[in-house]
């Protein structure tokens, strides 16, 4: 008898994932993993934040928690705290009560969630994301029941920028009441952003063709080492009167990958609707995994509600994004200096985690297979993946690629 497993067709592989494992196997010494999505420090390693150990530390010696099961929506305390970092100390929404704040699984989990309660709550079908974009935001979406998937311009490969009339003019083509998928800050993979007056006029635009900003906030303070400016166009958008959702992600700020602590910011126009719509997530996420773990939940909440504390992690956050930016300007000099073809100022005008160098698959395969330096075929690095220890390699490897081609 045939199983009814037979004819299931095997999947392709995550890229990402394949990439860090064929790193991991690979026994050159001079190996560079520039593709995994993770801070490492300077020495190549992965850190744990010293106020998280702190944090941990207080969690363990409180005597008074257990392991019973959290709310649907979360951990109330960190719910507040996560939602208030977004929107500010000083937000009229969050005073005046139409903000709700979702425990996620991360910011994947956000913006499922998310997704989920516009499809099948709202009925929502079309949403737009850019041009690149982090590749998981497609399959959210489809997944959650939207079906009707455009993508709008965002990447300029002569300028190596956002290409921003192009990006006007394909949302501005949206239907009315389209969800368009919008990086808050740091976009994954270009690493560029619009300007803060850019951000007004997608505001002009968003309003006048009545479209739904749905944000997703992968790296607040990671970006640019300031919260509160990582934080610019989402306040700015609610500051306007918009309704909208954003997903926020605590693995790259807090260093809490696996920890899975992610928060779905709910904003609307007024409170009336809080329970409505509290009530419809709560069982969106009944049915999906019926409520969030605690621990990560806790390790932010502690962090966040305690003053000493948030401004060490402030540091914490200052000595990240400080690292990357180092490392973008190392980068850059050794390129210099090498006289390597092309511009390669992008790389430093880039912010947060990744740059998008520019470099095309036939480049990204020669040095993969002859450098050992591992990075997406679409050319963009971790810049966390660069130190002091491998960055003039990593240039000279990049110079030949380059090189080669020419």
């Amino acid at each position: 008898m045939a199983s009814v497993f037979s004819g299931v067709q095997k999947g392709p592989a995550i890229e990402v994932f394949a990439l860090n494992k064929a790193c991991v196997e690979d026994s050159c010494p001079d190996k560079v993993n520039l593709g995994v999505g993770a801070y490492r420090t300077a020495e190549g390693k992965p850190w744990v934040l010293p106020v998280v150990k702190k944090a941990e530390a207080k969690i363990v010696a409180d005597n008074s928690l257990n392991h019973e099961y959290l709310p649907v929506l979360g951990l109330e305390s960190f719910t507040t705290a996560a939602s208030g970092l977004l929107l500010g100390e000083d937000s009229q929404a969050m005073k005046e009560k139409r903000v709700i704040g979702v425990q996620t699984l991360s910011g994947t989990g956000a913006l499922r969630v998310g997704a989920e309660f516009l499809a099948q709550i709202l009925g929502k079908r079309v949403f737009y994301y850019s041009e690149p974009t982090w590749e998981n935001h497609h399959k959210v979406f489809v997944n959650a029941g939207f079906t009707e998937p455009h993508k709008y311009r965002y990447w300029d490969p002569i300028s190596r920028g956002v290409d921003f009339d192009g990006m006007v003019a394909d949302i501005s083509a949206a239907p009315e009441g389209a969800v368009i998928i919008m990086h808050a800050c740091a976009h994954n993979p270009t690493g560029c952003d619009p300007t803060e007056e850019q951000w007004r006029r997608l505001a002009d635009v968003f309003e006048q063709k009545k479209l739904f900003p749905f944000f997703d906030s992968a790296y607040q303070g990671f970006a640019s080492g300031d919260p509160n400016k990582d934080a610019f166009a989402v306040r700015y958008f609610v500051s306007r009167g918009f309704e909208l959702f954003c997903s926020q992600s605590f693995a790259k700020n807090f260093g809490l990958y696996n920890e899975r602590v992610g928060n779905l910011t709910i904003v609307q126009r007024d409170s009336t609707t809080t329970a409505a719509v509290s009530s419809q997530v709560t069982l969106l996420i009944r049915g999906m995994y019926s409520n969030p773990p605690a621990f990560g939940a806790r390790i932010v909440s502690t962090v966040l509600n305690d003053p000493a504390l948030r401004q060490e992690w402030m540091e914490c956050i200052k000595t990240m994004s400080g690292r990357i930016i180092k490392m973008r300007q190392a980068l850059f000099d050794e390129l210099t200096k090498l006289g390597t073809p092309g511009t390669w100022t992008h790389i430093t005008q880039q912010i947060g985690m990744f740059s998008y160098t520019g470099l095309n698959p036939q480049q990204v395969e020669k040095l993969i297979k002859e450098f050992h330096i591992y990075l997406l075929s679409s050319g963009r690095i971790n810049m966390c993946g660069l130190n002091e220890n491998n960055v003039a390699y990593v240039a000279k490897a990049i110079h030949a690629a380059v090189c080669h081609e020419d």
